[in-house]
């Protein structure tokens, strides 16, 4: 599919073929559909960051909510699970599943939504270690960088649905 496609997509086509670029949460497609034509990915995404930027809180720990804990065995979107394989989550020793299901666990505890983190071009040691460091977070600053994270997972799902790079 090319951008000049999407743009001429009726809304709900639109939105079929965008709407899990944020996890869950194809809100976000249905609001950026008036904002079309798109020039690009990169157009494509500053709108789609926009509108969770405009969102209410409560939609924004929606949108965090709606993303599967790290390195879970449950089921995930298929692109969640990609992105997680490439970043070796699918390949935890035991004692690294354990040490990652305990610092999800906390993690979801101290703040009340998962851990959130752009696993693409990540080992499972960097994962392991923002995870520990964040952990030490405090909620408002925690739920930027989730919001953060979630637009960087959304940005490189467009490059890969478009087949654009760096934009």
């Amino acid at each position: 599919m090319t951008i000049d496609q999407l743009n001429a997509m009726d809304r709900e086509p639109f939105v079929a073929s965008i709407g899990g670029v944020f996890e869950h949460s194809p809100w976000v497609a249905e609001r950026v559909w008036p904002a079309r034509p798109f020039d690009d990915c990169r157009s494509l995404h500053l709108a789609m960051t926009e509108q969770v930027a405009l969102a209410t809180r409560d939609e924004q720990i929606e949108l965090i909510r709606a993303h599967p804990d790290l390195g879970t065995r449950a089921r995930m979107t298929d692109a969640s699970t990609s992105e997680q394989a490439g970043a070796g989550l699918n390949r935890l020793n035991s004692a690294e599943f354990h040490q990652l299901q305990t610092l999800n666990a906390a993690y979801r505890e101290k703040f009340g939504f998962p851990f959130i983190y752009a696993v693409k071009g990540s080992t499972k040691q960097d994962i392991l270690k923002a995870l520990e460091s964040r952990l030490s977070g405090n909620y408002e600053l925690e739920r930027k960088i989730a919001l953060e994270q979630i637009c960087k997972i959304a940005r490189f799902r467009l490059e890969e649905m478009f087949s654009c790079v760096n934009s």
